[in-house]
């Protein structure tokens, strides 16, 4: 097994759609459905019958404010505020019908690097490269945390390198075997069969599990800090869930490598001492029927396993990556994005196997020592997903871990630039998860603009040591993209180039494609350049419509 984390060439590291009303976003935010109901005069709400009432209110009664003759109501999310408010407003006990309105103390930790997060509040700052984001290309956290900050009674499994338990951004949020931390040293105090895990176990010498899972490299620790880095404590960075346990469930070694066994008893271990979400930001191997077993057993248990989808740039439709690949239905596997909402170039990918995206390209966290670093990779994007979980399973403790997939899934933020990247064709978002409400659609993404129909393809089998140019147009355009129905070529080696009219180069693309649009060009003109070396010759590509705003 190897970490799928920290990008380097010294060392190859390794949901329900609930509808809303989020459409409408010149609406005032409430709570998706509820409406605060006060009756006339004359009707008493301790004197009608519950049911009775929500009858004739035509929505279910959720609770009331007997003294001042008040009900609070459910309708169907789908419906607008205005309309629910006047078809409540018909009826004939209603007094005043209003939206049950969300009010805010605008929460923000007090964590002085909380600028260096992009992932987590991207205002458009440089990352550690100095790319400059894309505001909103992140997990939405601060509108997540006026609602849920986290809690202590959510255990994440973190089955990397260890932990640095002593780090003094990560320390309060370690979990405790408190039968262990309180018991008699070299005895199994809860009887689980492993002495002294007073944080978790090490199995990277499977068969000798000790329970020292300190880090050894960082990448644990990098993962941790990003779920559940201390907020709020004036100190260093803030994790996506400030109070969340961290569990160390080591397997893998200073040297970023372990077992298929280590494996298996890691999970099994996080199974048994009830971690509610599992973080697993690691992958190699071929398919493996007793790891995949172990996942079931996990699933079993109502654990959720985010899962790494590789930093291979493959496509894992065609090629599985494992375990993040495995037909488990507790199984989340996430991809990377950059701080623009582009799928991460060393990312993998698939609009079947892989579920959602996450932040991922220069991510600052802790790591070993009482240090800091940006690292990259879809290491990095998992854990974004496994702390948007925990402040989840803290607000809705009961869900399992499949009712938390269903719901990350159905409630992600679309992003144009991986919609054919992922399942859901969106990133996740902390915010929309906690109040179970779809999205509002992307409204630049190229297949929301208005379209003319053309006719464009390269020769099919392309030829080696092609070089073919097309140019397209829309008068007035301030901008365009080409959609492309079909879209075959060698990866890396045969391309199609954009220019704008200023012969600007904007963007290339190469691979498999299909349905997908180009890059945005500014402006009503594009220039493609098509070439291709003198290897592989595959189908090449059609152009049907050109979209423009």
């Amino acid at each position: 097994m190897k970490i799928q984390g920290r990008i380097a060439s010294s060392l190859a590291l390794l949901a329900l759609v609930a509808g809303s009303s989020a459409f409408a976003s010149n609406e005032p935010e409430a709570v998706p459905g509820e409406y605060i109901v006060k009756l006339k005069n004359q009707y008493s709400v301790q004197g009608l019958n519950t049911i009775s009432l929500s009858q004739r209110l035509g929505a279910y009664v959720k609770s009331t404010i007997a003294d001042q003759n008040i009900v609070v109501v459910k309708r169907a999310v789908v419906e607008t505020q205005d309309s629910a408010v006047k078809s409540l407003m018909q009826n004939s006990l209603v007094d005043i019908a209003e939206p049950n309105f969300i009010y805010r103390i605008n929460k923000t930790p007090n964590d002085p690097e909380l600028g260096k997060l992009w992932g987590l509040k991207n205002f458009g700052q440089a990352d550690s490269s100095n790319s400059k984001g894309v505001v909103g290309i992140d997990v939405d956290a601060e509108r997540a945390w006026d609602i849920e900050t986290g809690s202590e009674s959510v255990i994440v499994a973190v089955i990397d390198t260890g932990v640095n338990y002593n780090h003094p951004d990560l320390k309060e949020n370690i979990w405790t075997n408190e039968a262990e931390a309180n018991g008699k040293p070299g005895v199994d105090d809860d009887g689980n069969g492993f002495v002294d895990d007073v944080h978790g176990m090490n199995f990277v010498d499977a068969n000798k599990p000790t329970p020292e899972p300190l880090d050894d490299h960082g990448h644990g620790s990098h993962c941790s800090g990003t779920i559940a880095a201390r907020g709020d404590d004036g100190r260093g960075i803030v994790g996506v869930a400030w109070k969340a346990k961290i569990m160390g469930v080591k397997f893998l070694s200073a040297e970023g490598s372990g077992s298929l066994e280590g494996a298996i008893r890691a999970i099994d271990y996080a199974t048994k001492m009830g971690a509610k979400i599992m973080s697993n930001s690691w992958g190699g191997g071929g398919f493996s029927q007793t790891l995949k077993d172990a996942i079931q057993r996990s699933h079993e248990a109502g654990a959720l396993f985010v899962a790494a989808a590789g930093n291979e740039s493959n496509n894992n439709d065609t090629n599985p990556t494992y375990p993040c690949s495995y037909d488990v239905p507790n199984v989340l596997s996430v991809a990377a994005i950059n701080n623009k909402g582009g799928i991460a170039s060393f990312s993998n990918y698939g609009k079947k196997m892989v579920h959602l995206a996450a932040p991922g390209v220069n991510i600052y966290s802790s790591v070993t020592g009482n240090g800091y670093d940006s690292w990259s990779g879809t290491s990095m994007a998992t854990p974004h997903v496994s702390g948007v979980a925990a402040l989840l399973a803290a607000h809705e403790p009961n869900l399992t871990g499949v009712e938390m997939k269903q719901r990350l899934m159905s409630t992600v933020k679309p992003v144009s630039a991986i919609k054919n990247k992922v399942k859901t064709g969106g990133m996740v978002n902390a915010f929309f998860a906690l109040t179970n409400q779809q999205a509002p659609p992307d409204m630049d993404d190229p297949a929301m603009w208005a379209s003319k129909s053309v006719s464009v393809s390269s020769t099919h089998p392309y030829a080696k040591k092609s070089n073919e140019t097309f140019e397209l147009s829309v008068d007035g355009a301030k901008e365009i993209a080409v959609y492309f129905q079909k879209f075959d070529t060698e990866r890396n080696y045969d391309k199609v180039t954009f220019y704008d009219k200023a012969g600007k180069v904007v963007g290339v693309m190469t691979g498999a494609a299909d349905d997908s649009f180009s890059p945005v060009i500014s402006g009503d003109y594009v220039k493609m350049v098509f070439t291709s070396d003198d290897s592989v010759e595959r189908y090449g590509f059609d152009v049907t419509k050109i979209s423009y705003r």
